[in-house]
């Protein structure tokens, strides 16, 4: 009886170090599996060190520096559209505006073509053009003088405008298509990331990153164009609408004196 139970006891230990021995069999096995298949880490001495914007844009890819090159080439078009007509807008407002002081103060349609000195005021063009219409249109009727100015002045004010807003449409394209040229060198450098990471049979993120950095720099560039472009078109808008105000109280200015001088003659006549 005894001899059955130590053999029983045997034959559960050998069973039990059987399992134990088969456990840890299964688990070196698997560890050597991951070792085989673990990602292959990366080496520090091939990444890049220089994640400066700059950095970046010498490490990007041949496109994506195109897109980044055409991006600064806008904004810098921008900016120069801005201090140049801005300062083209704010000198032609004052001038405009201190021609129709004089055009107010004058006695006569006469008496302001003498007195208006600047040559590029659009007011002068106002004056002078009345003028001329009411020199060649003298004894006919003050009515069809009237419109006759009115249609000429109101051609020289569309003009005027026009030439105004010179250079601000090239604004609006800038800042419409800005935003999409720098997410086509995103997108494409994104592709470039992806093509390398199926070269490399790695998706270590630390291999991967500066690809995708260098490719989204391009949408941060798009964004860095597009934004200053719109907000200086929108300025740009409200002050050409406010210089053609200026021009129409000019018009209105010119033709009050057209009008007071033909009644004045008109009223001299019956006399």
């Amino acid at each position: 009886m005894k001899t059955h139970l130590i053999s029983d006891r045997l034959f559960s230990v050998v069973r039990a170090s059987a399992a134990v021995a088969t456990l840890q069999a299964f688990l070196w096995s698997g560890v050597a599996y991951a070792q085989q298949n673990a990602v292959p880490r990366a080496d520090p001495a091939t990444l890049p060190h220089d994640l400066s914007p700059w950095g970046m844009f010498l490490q990007a890819d041949l496109v994506v520096k195109a897109v980044i090159v055409g991006l600064f080439f806008a904004s810098l078009i921008t900016w120069t559209i801005w201090l140049a007509k801005g300062l083209h807008l704010l000198a032609a407002k004052r001038r405009e505006v201190a021609a129709i002081h004089i055009v107010r103060d004058a006695a006569s349609l006469t008496d302001a073509v003498s007195r208006i000195r600047s040559g590029n005021s659009v007011v002068r063009r106002f004056v002078e053009t009345a003028h001329v219409e009411a020199q060649r249109s003298a004894g006919l009727l003050p009515e069809g003088i009237k419109e006759r100015t009115s249609v000429a002045l109101a051609r020289i004010e569309v003009r005027a405008g026009r030439s105004m807003t010179r250079g601000t449409g090239l604004l609006a394209t800038i800042g419409a298509t800005a935003p999409f040229v720098g997410l086509f060198g995103t997108v494409w450098g994104i592709m470039n990331s992806f093509v390398g990471i199926a070269q490399t049979k790695t998706t270590n993120l630390a291999v991967v990153a500066p690809g995708i950095a260098e490719a989204l720099l391009a949408t941060a560039i798009g964004l860095f164009a597009a934004i200053p472009a719109v907000i200086i078109y929108n300025v740009f808008a409200r002050s050409i609408a406010s210089y053609r105000a200026i021009l129409a109280d000019g018009s209105a200015e010119v033709l009050q004196h057209l009008s007071r001088d033909l009644d004045t003659a008109a009223a001299v006549e019956r006399n």
